[in-house]
């Protein structure tokens, strides 16, 4: 889909509030809510709205300690160790990459202590495994919405 100014303008919008009513976004534009509606459920269409969620603080829901792990995957094991590693609570990424790390995950725990589990109980005991390292993020200084538009 190829997308024009309007198109963008409504997703910068969307990006900064995606509960912004579509007769707002309308009034921003200058255009009529009938017509913002229509491009969004083309833009929805299209995959280029892929959904829209609540973004959860994991502090303010028992997550004190965030992380990313880098594994090595065995060769020939990597769609297995993927699906079990999307069944492991506190896995909140899975990211293939190039480089040093085949994966790099992003995971989520209680405290030190549940991290320490999570690692080396859950983690580091699955086959298909040679290799991790975790590195505990100590803060975020910024964190795009999307992409830039």
């Amino acid at each position: 889909m190829e997308l024009d100014e309007t198109d963008r303008a409504i997703l910068r919008i969307l990006q900064e509030d995606a509960r912004t009513p579509f007769s707002e976004v309308a009034r921003r534009i200058d255009m009529s809510s009938a017509t913002v509606h229509d491009r969004v459920g083309r833009m929805e269409e299209a995959g280029v709205i892929q959904g829209y969620h609540a973004e959860v603080d994991p502090k303010a829901v028992g997550y004190g300690v965030s992380a990313f792990v880098g594994l090595r995957v065995e060769q020939g094991r990597e769609e297995d160790a993927l699906e079990r590693l999307r069944d492991i609570e506190g896995v909140s990424e899975i990211h293939l990459t190039t480089g040093e790390w085949d994966v790099i995950l992003r995971v989520v725990a209680a405290d030190t202590d549940s991290l320490r589990d999570l690692m080396f109980e859950r983690i580091a005991e699955m086959d298909g495994f040679s290799r991790s390292q975790t590195m505990i993020i100590l803060g975020t200084d910024f964190e795009a919405d999307g992409p830039p538009i």
